[in-house]
């Protein structure tokens, strides 16, 4: 279970083997053993015992901005894996390896906008709707096969900009057709980040930073460094790897804001007015990190196993570890 700190005043301490949070007199205990992370949001107050106990148990704590992006995280010094995977990260954008896992990460992406908006046009009886988003679909459909139709003897390098136009492309018809399909007082046109300009993507961008936040988890602990992207560029502080690689998982996030707004789950005192748009607050925040993990529960057939949605960001990145390790990548 995630461990959300975001009550102003909250107090974070050890009793034992268990986390104790104090909110004014009341007092309640949760044992280690069954926290995967703390994520606070607001003022609060830790002890460094409560500290030692989260990386004594491999529990990171996780700072986040009002959007939901991380800013800081407390984790504990040890490195996942051999230094080997790491110095092999650094030639990938001139591997065959490199541009295959990209095309991969990307035609997955775009595969779980379809099967999100095919999802969509199946609860739809509305034959002008479910024709808009078949041409939606067709037009995500037209970018997957560019993406798929670049050679295998090219390097990410040179095709890097192509790519991006053809990720733009597909986002554009997704996002507008999906602003279509949420209740009308909700209707949004296009993307937009912080701040939002509207609920939906208000939800969808605190959505994308605890996502943000869990691969980069799951890539410490496989071994890979966050900082050296293939796809995205090196820039300072910048995580590339994990912009990288949370493509392949924003379409699941997307289905839970979907299901929040179409189950009337969504109220709008969830959200603060601010200068250009809005932030999600503390009751929209635990609305949204519920559904979440229940979400972490679920079952799924993923590439040929049975696994909780949980576990499968920390799969994908043993194996993409495991990839990069056997590859014949001289250093």
């Amino acid at each position: 279970m995630k461990l959300i700190l975001n009550t102003p005043g909250l107090y974070l301490r050890k009793r034992g083997e268990c986390f104790q949070i104090q909110e004014e007199d009341k007092k309640h205990e949760i044992a280690a053993i069954k926290v995967e992370q703390i994520l606070i949001t607001t003022q609060a107050l830790l002890t460094t015992d409560a500290i030692e106990l989260a990386l004594e148990n491999n529990i990171d704590i996780i700072f986040l901005k009002r959007s939901g992006r991380p800013m800081g995280r407390v984790w504990h010094s040890k490195l996942g894996s051999i230094s080997t995977i790491r110095r092999k990260q650094l030639f990938l954008q001139e591997s065959p390896l490199g541009l295959q896992l990209v095309k991969e990460w990307l035609t997955e992406k775009m595969d779980n906008k379809i099967r999100v908006l095919k999802k969509l046009a199946a609860n739809r009886r509305d034959e002008e709707r479910r024709d808009l988003i078949k041409d939606a679909i067709e037009k995500i459909e037209k970018q997957r096969k560019n993406i798929m139709s670049v050679g295998d003897d090219e390097v990410i390098n040179n095709v890097r900009n192509s790519f991006l136009g053809y990720e733009g492309t597909a986002g554009r018809a997704y996002f507008s057709i999906l602003g279509q399909l949420v209740p009308e007082k909700y209707a949004f046109e296009s993307r937009s980040r912080n701040p939002a300009k509207d609920p939906f993507n208000c939800m969808l961008n605190y959505s994308y930073g605890i996502l943000y936040s869990n691969v980069e988890k799951a890539c410490i602990i496989a071994g890979l460094d966050p900082y050296i992207g293939i796809m995205h560029t090196d820039n300072y502080n910048k995580k590339a790897l994990v912009y990288d690689i949370i493509e392949m998982y924003r379409g699941y996030m997307d289905e839970i804001v979907l299901r929040l707004f179409n189950t009337k789950k969504i109220q709008d005192d969830f959200f603060d007015d601010v200068e250009g748009g809005c932030y999600l607050n503390k009751q929209g925040k635990q609305a949204l990190i519920a559904e979440y993990n229940k979400e972490l529960e679920v079952k799924m057939n993923y590439r040929g196993r049975r696994i909780e949605f949980a576990n499968i960001i920390q799969y994908d990145c043993h194996q993409i570890a495991n990839r990069i390790l056997k590859e014949d990548i001289k250093c």
